[in-house]
């Protein structure tokens, strides 16, 4: 990884915290409640109404990469 890009993005992740403490908080819980088989269901609305909606099943595989990038972000 880039340190630099690193860098630039410390302070848009912190004013993203500071806009949206329960989600982040939301994000901590989740990440600790997923286990494999776990399904991850997404849904956003946009300004004008249009919906989109996903969702996944976790694998071991999406639980090593997500206990990797939590040891990126410490």
């Amino acid at each position: 990884m880039n340190p630099l890009a690193l860098m630039h993005i410390k302070p848009l992740l912190q004013g993203f915290q500071e806009r949206h403490p329960k989600f982040i908080q939301f994000l901590g819980y989740s990440v600790q409640a997923l286990g494999e088989d776990s399904l991850l269901e997404i849904k956003i609305t946009s300004a004008d109404g249009t919906k989109a909606k996903t969702n996944l099943k976790i694998t071991k595989e999406d639980l090593e990469l997500m206990d990797k990038l939590k040891e990126l972000v410490k």
